[in-house]
């Protein structure tokens, strides 16, 4: 028997690598943020994130490896959205606290209006690894820029403008007003009994309410 030379055996076919299609990972990424919003990064499944995608379940690893690293590029994805705009009205020397307030309440509730859940999301997932949000602040530039809000809060305060408060209690108490009805929404619906519509006309309500409300609690 006469053996096949090497120049007629078959060689295996190279291994192909999937293009790297930015369109295809955004897609991942918007089935994760359904996925882990409604169940949590820990009881989700990488075949849900899958099938919610339309792909299979190769090309999510391929793309994010881990669930961890998905969740991550979710939470990146977000900061990077939102974090500029808000870093960037806080830290612009040009815009009094008069105008900055309203116009982080409206980048707020513009940005969790557009993605149910995120925010309840977000608080439990910064609970189960709270070192997640060191990394991602880290990647967006660090932590919030206090410096000019500090100086408007004490000039406002010599010319008796507001009561003396320090820039993190602001910071922290226009956070609070505008996320906590977020995270908790599932709960605030079913106590005050909203359905859909309703809700959507609440957060209108809060967008033209909560600068002057804010802004009251800032007077002596």
């Amino acid at each position: 028997m006469v053996k096949p030379s090497s120049s007629t055996r078959r060689s295996k076919p190279p291994r192909v690598t999937p293009p790297a299609d930015q369109e295809t990972r955004d897609r991942i990424l918007d089935a994760a943020h359904i996925v882990f919003t409604r169940k949590g990064t820990a009881s989700s499944r990488t075949q849900e994130i899958a099938a919610q995608a339309g792909v299979n379940k190769a090309l999510v690893h391929y793309y994010f490896g881990t669930k961890a690293a998905l969740a991550d590029a979710i939470f990146a994805r977000a900061l990077g959205t939102l974090m500029p705009r808000i870093f960037g009205i806080l830290a612009d020397p040009d815009r009094s606290i008069e105008e900055k307030v309203p116009a982080i309440v409206r980048e707020q509730i513009d940005f969790q209006s557009a993605r149910p859940y995120f925010a309840g999301y977000m608080v439990s997932e910064l609970h189960a690894e709270p070192e997640r949000i060191t990394r991602l602040m880290a990647r967006q530039g660090g932590r919030v820029p206090l410096d000019v809000i500090r100086r408007q809060l004490r000039e406002g305060a010599r010319a008796g403008k507001f009561r003396r408060i320090s820039p993190e209690q602001f910071v922290a108490n226009l956070m609070g007003l505008l996320i906590f009805p977020f995270a908790i929404r599932p709960a605030l619906c079913e106590l005050l009994g909203f359905d859909t519509p309703r809700w959507h006309a609440f957060l209108e309500e809060r967008r033209r309410l909560l600068p002057d409300f804010f802004m009251a609690g800032l007077r002596p």
